[in-house]
């Protein structure tokens, strides 16, 4: 009998290490990985503590290379923007989980404070700056207006938000594109050479989702443990470091208003 609870306790201590993982949670590289890190990474860490979850925070050199890492499920959970939900929801299938609370996106095209543009048409012919070609409100919304309005100009892909505010700030070029929230979360010495130009219609904003394989418990518990960060003082000081003031569940159809556009930019038959 001895012998036997032996191998039932080495058998249940397998299987607990068999169960146990490390999830990595990736984020948007709507800013440099440094800036992200320190950002998001006590996020993570909170919400890790909460759940009992071991949360590794990872990112990527720019949005291709995270929409790559998305496509092939590289991620257990993810911070997405809205249109790459609609596409890997679909495949490989992340479900999911949340939304910034009480807030949409809109995208913003900036120009230098000095700057003697006063209507949109007065880009015709320029180069702007945006953050890859898939960005949803940063790249695809005001691109759309553009063309829309019959206003040639040449895209200059830069990596991230804060790529295109740099690179407006320094006159690299007249105008580029972004959002409210990594514009008013940039470096405060970039931030006051520029302005907010134009606006977009207001979107559903960006997911926090799970990749299909991740079991349904610890689904639950993230999901339960981000809407809740918001009911303690030292969660509501953490989301504001990325100028969130709470996050809410979320399901699948909270991202219609986003299909309804039918966008192609990405591959998502």
């Amino acid at each position: 009998m001895k012998a036997r609870a032996i191998l039932v306790l080495i058998s249940l201590i397998f299987c607990a290490q068999a169960h146990a993982r490390d999830y990595t949670f990736g984020i948007v590289p709507q800013q440099s990985a440094a800036k992200i890190a320190r950002l998001w990474g006590p996020i993570l860490k909170q919400v890790g503590e909460d759940t009992g979850l071991t949360l590794k925070l990872v990112t990527a050199k720019d949005i291709p290379t995270f929409e790559k890492r998305l496509d092939e499920g590289q991620y257990d959970f993810a911070y997405m923007n809205p249109y790459h939900f609609t596409v890997f929801s679909k495949a490989p299938g992340y479900l999911a989980l949340a939304h910034q609370k009480n807030k949409f996106i809109r995208g913003i095209i900036v120009v230098r404070k000095d700057s003697p543009f006063a209507t949109l048409a007065e880009l015709q012919g320029a180069t702007l700056a945006f953050p890859s070609p898939a960005a949803f409100a940063a790249s695809i919304l005001p691109q759309a207006k553009l063309v829309q309005d019959s206003i040639a100009y040449t895209p200059r892909y830069v990596s991230s938000h804060d790529s295109v505010y740099l690179a407006v700030a320094r006159g690299l070029v007249p105008a580029g594109g972004g959002v409210l929230r990594t514009f008013n979360n940039s470096a405060p010495e970039i931030k006051d050479q520029l302005k907010v130009f134009w606006t977009t219609p207001k979107y559903t904003p960006h997911a926090f989702a799970a990749h299909p394989d991740v079991p349904a418990a610890d689904r639950q518990k993230l999901q339960a443990a981000l809407s809740m960060l918001d009911t303690t003082e030292a969660g509501r000081a953490l989301l504001s470091a990325i100028n969130f003031k709470g996050i809410k569940a979320a399901d699948s159809q909270s991202w219609n208003d986003v299909r309804a556009l039918n966008l192609s930019v990405l591959s998502d038959d």
